[in-house]
């Protein structure tokens, strides 16, 4: 049964029709979108279409340069690419996303946060601003254009707003990057607040950012594998954004339960998850 679901997910996503697209397609040749600089994509010439997973590993290797805006070579991306499966895929489905998924071991999360996430603070200071959000930004009004900053502003506040943080309440947030929601809540709502990152960067940047907000001592950033958070005292308020991929399917019940445990019986818990099911 597996076989052939794969089998026909495989074959039809060579053959089916653009989905969701919604932009007028010029019908150029491929040329004009981008230039190969790899003997090996000659192959994708005049209108013979790319697989998108080979286009997108082969720019970001310094294979391909792009021949104009992105953003409209990307909103013409039916032009010029096919969605189809591809092999890396597949290797990617076998030897990372199948193990990722059923151990999730503590060396791996480890070898995973660290490497990704402590690769420089002027890295992600570039595209994340000074204010350091990594988890997304809240638009105030549809209607109004707002800055980056704008909109992370907005997040805070709408997180602690809807955690109804009071002074001296005890606040846990689990994967709390560099620490700005942490720095936040304690400096404007005046709560004891703890953060848990396996970043060593992010740690350091997180602390300093406490020292700056001026909250040393009421507020902290602690390097630390989720699953090692005591479970005594507990918290009145606990957040968790955007960290759960590091939890895994199989692990997740469990980190739920550890929630529940640290949580004070009328606490609450503020979940945000990118996720594929309800």
């Amino acid at each position: 049964g597996l076989a052939i679901f794969f089998g026909y997910i495989f074959v039809s996503s060579k053959f089916s029709s653009p989905y969701g697209n919604k932009v007028k397609l010029p019908g150029k040749k491929i040329e004009e979108y981008f230039t190969v600089k790899d003997e090996s994509l000659r192959e994708y010439v005049d209108r013979k279409k790319i697989p998108m997973e080979i286009f997108f590993e082969n720019y970001f290797d310094g294979k391909i340069d792009l021949s104009g805006d992105a953003l409209e070579i990307l909103e013409a991306r039916h032009d010029w690419a096919s969605f189809e499966f591809c092999l890396g895929q597949a290797k990617f489905f076998l030897t990372q996303w199948i193990p990722e998924t059923l151990w999730h071991s503590r060396k791996q999360d480890e070898g995973q946060v660290r490497d990704h996430y402590d690769r420089g603070d002027d890295f992600y200071a570039a595209f994340l601003g000074p204010l350091m959000v990594y988890t997304s930004g809240i638009i105030s009004d549809p209607e109004k254009c707002e800055t980056l900053e704008e909109i992370q502003e907005n997040k805070l506040k709408f997180v602690c707003e809807i955690m109804k943080f009071k002074a001296g309440e005890r606040h846990l947030d689990i994967g709390c990057g560099w620490g700005t929601l942490v720095a936040h809540a304690a400096k404007n709502y005046g709560v004891d607040s703890t953060g848990i990152t396996l970043g060593k960067n992010q740690t350091e940047f997180g602390n300093n950012r406490i020292k700056e907000y001026g909250v040393d001592g009421q507020a902290r950033i602690i390097c630390m594998d989720y699953r090692d958070i005591p479970r005594n005292p507990k918290y009145n308020k606990i957040t968790c954004l955007e960290m759960a991929e590091h939890v895994g399917v199989r692990l997740f019940p469990s980190f739920m339960n550890q929630v529940y445990d640290m949580l004070e019986d009328d606490g609450l818990f503020f979940l945000q998850i990118a996720g594929l099911r309800r």
